[in-house]
Formats: structure tokens, C-alpha cells, sequence
């Protein structure tokens, strides 16, 4: 019995393997539930909302936790769950408590804007950290349902439309009125450097030391090395990186570790 078992589950195993990730669809599992039966069919239309919302939610926890990574479109049946998290009130309010606790971490630094020999620094990113890409997913209807058209998204940073991300100039100004260095290092290519001041500016930021972009010899690299060979020139030059925010885990990857980081929300993708 004991082998009778055994078999049926490396069976199971064998048939599951088949079916890729991409083919895999909640709403496929819910459906081979359902029989001729119309109570059954009843219960599992009744309970389809909110079985679909639980596991949309909680693959949107486990891409916020680094659980679920390198993929490349959202599922299909979450697109709107995640439509829905990133324009709510709840995604402000998340932003809004990393924001806090960026604040209390000042309380751990020894550095005032009297007391600063002007080598301690803040890193911010630019796209979903401190200007927001949602426009642009609202105006195209993907919110990560489709890859990311780089050409079309360039396009669209051209026109330097974006508006800041939620509650994050006010931060933005008071750690540089604190008197640390504000370095800008984003994945965004060189070529776009007039439209991204001009939007940043436009947008409510201004005053920052240096704002990086990747040039030619950067754009065959994965971000995550592009920005940590950012940080590492950093601290060469002596600068002490206090922090790092963020939208994409990449910008927090290899060495040299900052003294914290803080991670907005995005689930609409990811960049390695």
C-alpha cells in the first residue's frame, strides 16, 4: 500500500512538471473544482472573489518580501489587484510609514546640519521612489500585465509629466536641509538627463550633489551591479551612505552595504 502511495504521488509530480509557470492560472484551479453538481458549482463561484483576492495579495506580499522574483509580467488574474493596491490609499499610507521610519533612523545619526563635514550621504531612485510611473500604467492599461515597452516608457519620460511619488519631496528636503549630500542613482540611460532634471525639478526636487545615469559603458551590466559599483565610488571619494530608498531590490544589492535601507512598494515589476 505504502508503495501504491508513493507511486501515485511521483505520478502527480511527473504531471504537474509539465505545466509551465506561465500556464499555471488560479482561475484554471478554481474551475476543475467545479462538477455537474449546482451546489458545488455554486460554492465555488461564491467563493472565487475571494479566493482570487487572497492569492493576489499574497503574491504581491511575497514580491514586496523578495520571495517572488525575476518575473517578468504580473499574472494575469492579479493585474487588477495590483491596479487597484498601487493607485489606493493603503499604498500612500505604506509610503507614508517608510517615510517614518527614515525619520527615526535620522534619530541614530550623529549628523546635524551644524555638526556635518560634508561627507555623509543619502541615495535616493528615481522612478516609483521619487517620481511616480503610474500615469504612464494608467494611460497604457499594463500596470504590469505586459514586459515594460522601453521605448514607449522613454517616450512618456520625454514628456516629463511625472508627478512625485506621495509624501516623498517633503522627505526629500528634510534630509537635505540636514545637511547631507543627496545623490540621485537611477537605471534611467544618459540620454535622458534633460527630461529627468526638468521633471525632477518640475516636480518639487532640486538641490541635489550629483544625479547618476547609466552611460554606455553601464548598459550591458544588471542594475544591481550598476548601482552597487555606484556606491562603491561613493564611499571611495569618503562618503558615508547612511541610507538608501528604493523601489526595486536591486538597488540595495552587493557590497558596500548602506547603513539602512528602505524599500517603497511595487509590484508592478521587476528589475534585476
Amino acid at each position: 500500500m505504502d508503495r501504491s502511495i508513493f507511486l501515485s504521488l511521483a505520478l502527480a509530480s511527473l504531471l504537474v512538471g509539465v505545466v509551465s509557470a506561465h500556464d499555471w492560472n488560479i482561475l484554471n484551479q478554481l474551475k476543475s473544482l467545479g462538477s455537474s453538481s449546482p451546489s458545488q458549482n455554486a460554492f465555488v463561484s461564491s467563493g472565487l472573489s475571494t479566493n482570487l483576492k487572497r492569492y493576489c495579495e499574497s503574491w504581491r506580499f511575497n514580491v514586496e518580501v523578495h520571495n517572488i522574483r525575476n518575473f517578468d509580467v504580473v499574472p494575469q488574474e492579479c493585474v487588477s489587484h495590483v491596479q487597484n493596491y498601487m493607485t489606493s490609499s493603503q499604498y500612500e499610507d505604506d509610503v507614508v510609514r517608510a517615510v517614518d521610519e527614515v525619520i527615526l533612523h535620522f534619530g541614530s545619526m550623529c549628523c546635524s546640519k551644524s555638526k556635518c563635514d560634508g561627507m555623509d550621504a543619502w541615495i535616493f531612485d528615481i522612478d516609483d521612489t521619487l517620481l511616480s510611473t503610474i500615469p504612464y500604467h494608467k494611460s497604457n492599461g499594463f500596470f504590469g500585465g505586459e514586459k515594460l515597452n522601453s521605448t514607449k516608457f522613454e517616450d512618456w519620460i520625454r514628456k516629463r509629466k511625472a508627478p512625485p511619488v506621495p509624501h516623498m519631496v517633503k522627505l526629500y528636503h528634510e534630509i537635505r536641509e540636514r545637511g547631507i549630500k543627496i545623490f540621485l542613482i537611477s537605471s534611467r540611460k544618459e540620454y535622458l538627463r534633460s527630461a529627468t532634471v526638468d521633471n525632477l525639478i518640475q516636480a518639487g526636487y532640486y538641490g541635489w550633489s550629483n544625479l547618476i545615469l547609466r552611460g554606455l559603458e553601464d548598459e550591458q551590466k544588471e542594475v544591481k551591479q550598476y548601482k552597487s559599483e555606484k556606491r562603491t565610488w561613493l564611499t571611495s571619494l569618503g562618503y558615508r551612505v547612511w541610507g538608501v530608498m528604493a523601489d526595486q531590490w536591486s538597488s540595495f544589492a552587493g557590497c558596500p552595504l548602506p547603513k539602512r535601507t528602505f524599500k517603497l512598494p511595487n509590484s508592478i515589476y521587476y528589475v534585476a
